[in-house]
């Protein structure tokens, strides 16, 4: 299959449009090869048929959600750029949950943005366990998003792969998983029970707006695939979301400097974070 450079901008403004995803012309030969496994699941054989068919027979979205299940990359593992968390259980939980008791409240909310195959809202889970004085005290809400509706079957029952636990301390994989089979490993239901998945779109404009008083939002390594337009929507919906003085958490590649001025920048173990 062909994909010629003016169907593949048409094909790219189409999934910026309803995204805000941003595909660069380096990514044509990445967009083919996913293109052609739902041309062929279709049975099209122009890419013009398949872009008019995305754009006007497909009016509930379905087709166009199966390119992007193929099209979004779900690299992720438990407790993935520790020295992050470490900051989060160790110094920001340990603010928040102070400005909590002080005030009267026992409720810890947390939005985890791109959350793929569930490791990291269940990594997050199993901080918070461990974290939390008088845990059973406390109201835990963990609500995890993405645009994959594939990864969040996945996440969704929980088992993975050897892969998925190496970087898992041994207290914790003996405490929060037990092993269906010797390959396999299920997060315990006490965790799985603190995390809610939803199918979510961060650009569409009615996603977030209910969203409020989050004490914590992690949109790790999601921001890189927006552009500057993009991104500033995006991080100006979490500002909403977050109450005065949660944090936000960004990959280590990343950074609001450009994005935003609404957050103070602190640095905590050598680590930058941001907050309202």
């Amino acid at each position: 299959m062909e994909l010629p450079l003016e169907y593949f901008i048409k094909l790219r403004n189409l999934i910026y449009e309803r995204t805000g995803i941003s595909y660069e012309e380096n990514k044509i030969y990445y967009i083919k090869k996913r293109l052609q496994q739902r041309m062929d699941a279709g049975g099209f054989e122009r890419v013009e048929d398949y872009i008019r068919h995305l754009k006007i027979f497909d009016p509930k979205g379905r087709e166009f959600q199966e390119l992007m299940n193929l099209l979004t990359v779900n690299e992720t593992y438990f407790f993935r750029e520790f020295s992050q968390l470490q900051v989060f259980a160790e110094s920001c939980l340990e603010e928040i949950t102070r400005e909590k008791l002080d005030a009267g409240s026992r409720t810890i909310k947390v939005f985890c943005a791109g959350c793929s195959t569930g490791e990291e809202p269940y990594t997050l889970g199993i901080i918070l366990r461990e974290m939390l004085d008088g845990f059973s005290a406390w109201r835990v809400l963990i609500k995890a998003v993405d645009i994959d509706e594939n990864v969040l079957k996945v996440a969704r029952r929980g088992v993975y792969d050897r892969r998925s636990v190496k970087d898992v301390p041994q207290a914790y994989l003996k405490e929060y998983f037990t092993a269906p089979s010797a390959e396999e490993y299920a997060i315990s239901q006490n965790i799985k029970d603190m995390v809610a998945f939803e199918h979510l779109n961060l650009m569409d404009r009615k996603a977030l707006r209910y969203e409020e008083d989050y004490d914590f939002v992690f949109c790790r390594n999601v921001l890189i695939y927006f552009d500057d337009v993009s991104r500033k929507q995006v991080v100006d919906k979490f500002y909403g979301m977050l109450r005065r003085g949660g944090f936000i958490f960004l990959g280590h590649a990343e950074s609001l400097s450009r994005i935003s001025t609404a957050f103070r920048i602190r640095r905590l173990n050598e680590q930058i974070v941001y907050q309202r």
